[in-house]
């Protein structure tokens, strides 16, 4: 049950939230202490790519010694090479010019178009239909599990710089997902009781009141085929004072405890990338009131250049969740999407990293999956580097896939060291051309196979050519 809290973070009295933009970053102690180029950078690069961080994460997440190199600072603050050279100068051009703000808007889209900013098929493959009109603010990739983006909650109480989704928050309205129709929501599972998981996203959910929250999860909990419900959430880094004392910290979780008793499996997706988002009293304090209420933290995070590319951190960012009780769940590869040359690394050394990781913790942290790309096709697993014969290969597989035929079963792609991202990936031989799918091909299309020893054989694309 829900139990009072008495002093978060260790002060006396509740924090309240402050928001911290490149309107009123400069009124900070911070921003004065750091040097004229880097301030320079983050209102250049903050022109294009969202910024928005807070005091807490500014005042107890930063180690200020250690900028810019700090990982909490790489994770929360633009950095100058995440647009290219031309780009940055164009923009810094026209800043240091005075430049209107309508024409440093017009070539901030210009970027931003540049830079993928709906990956994986989510304007195009994954939107599900009601009475054959496209349903707005939803996505429908796998065949259990929808994703809502209920409209209230499309921002973020501080935004990621790696952001996957960093188009919701740029203002350009046709790159957004969000609805505010939860009857929408609840018509479409009726009509599908194959969907057993939903999961509202953004943004970040949780920046909403718990009024307005309840408004989109009660309505679910009559729904029989719906098992679980997931929220996907940094608040639990960011902004942990959500679950302790904030005004309606304590509704959140009584919302929490009538989903469980409602007997619903409530899972909030805590996006932590470095354990310094756990290290602190109200962060642990935060986990600890979430799961007397019933529910799981699941810990997720894709591995990030400059943030988390130490196997040590992982290990520890696991370790540490653990003795939590939150749940080690997935390690991602970052999206080719947004500032992705930044933060990118070699596919070989994303599950280098993991298994280092992986070998250094117990059986209790091993419940991890990863490294995991979130590619058109599904979420691709790389299970290691192996040698076939006389060839050197990725050995792959997809945990879920848009055609589950697919799910779990091996298969072989040509090694390449300089390799980031699925699509840059080729099948090692014909039978492993199945399971490269083109993005042109119909979302739900079932692929038919004939199975030789655990693999598909003689598979092409949907046109019968070969998919390359």
């Amino acid at each position: 049950m829900i139990t009072p809290e008495t002093e978060p973070s260790g002060r006396p009295g509740p924090e309240r939230y402050r928001a911290l933009t490149r309107a009123n970053i400069a009124k900070t102690a911070q921003w004065e202490a750091m040097d004229a180029d880097l301030r320079e950078a983050v209102d250049v690069v903050s022109r294009v790519l969202p910024f928005r961080t807070n005091a807490y994460v500014m005042d107890e997440l930063i180690d200020w010694a250690d900028v810019p190199d700090d990982p909490m600072f790489r994770l929360t603050f633009p950095h100058r090479d995440m647009l290219d050279d031309g780009a940055y100068r164009e923009v810094r051009s026209l800043v240091r010019e005075g430049a209107s703000r309508e024409a440093i808007e017009a070539e901030a889209n210009r970027i931003r178009l540049s830079l993928n900013p709906h990956p994986a098929g989510q304007m195009t493959h994954n939107v599900p239909m009601i009475d054959d009109e496209p349903v707005s603010g939803m996505q429908h990739k796998y065949r259990e599990t929808v994703l809502f983006f209920p409209g209230q909650g499309q921002t973020c109480h501080a935004y990621c710089t790696f952001c996957f989704r960093w188009a919701q928050f740029v203002g350009l309205e046709d790159l957004k997902f969000s609805s505010k129709e939860v009857d929408q929501l609840v018509a479409y599972l009726r009509e599908h009781p194959e969907v057993t998981d939903v999961l509202f996203t953004g943004g970040d959910p949780m920046i909403m009141k718990t009024a307005l929250l309840a408004k989109y999860i009660e309505p679910l909990l009559d729904i029989e085929s719906v098992r679980t419900i997931r929220i996907g959430t940094k608040s639990v880094a960011y902004w942990p004072q959500r679950y302790v004392s904030d005004a309606d910290a304590d509704d959140c979780l009584r919302l929490f405890e009538r989903v469980t008793h409602a007997g619903k499996h409530l899972a909030l997706m805590g996006h932590y990338s470095h354990p310094v988002e756990l290290s602190t009293p109200v962060a642990q304090e935060a986990v600890r009131r979430i799961r007397s209420t019933g529910a799981n933290v699941r810990m997720q995070s894709p591995v990030i250049r400059h943030v988390n590319d130490e196997a040590s951190t992982w290990r520890e960012l696991w370790t540490r969740g653990v003795s939590l009780g939150a749940i080690p769940y997935y390690m991602f590869v970052e999206r080719d999407t947004g500032a992705h040359d930044y933060f990118q690394l070699p596919l070989w050394r994303c599950w280098e990293l993991f298994r280092e990781a992986y070998q250094r913790v117990s059986g209790m942290a091993r419940t991890v999956r990863g490294p995991s790309m979130s590619c058109f096709p599904g979420k691709c697993h790389i299970l290691g580097v192996t040698d076939v014969g006389d060839k050197k290969a990725f050995v792959l597989e997809f945990l879920q896939a848009r055609r589950p035929e697919l799910v779990r079963r091996p298969f072989f792609a040509k090694f390449d060291p300089e390799a980031t991202w699925y699509d840059q990936l080729r099948p090692l031989t014909e039978a492993d051309r199945a399971y490269f799918i083109a993005p042109d091909e119909s979302a739900h299309e079932p692929l038919e196979l004939t199975v030789s020893a655990g693999r598909p054989n003689g598979a092409t694309g949907a046109d019968g050519a070969a998919l390359n």
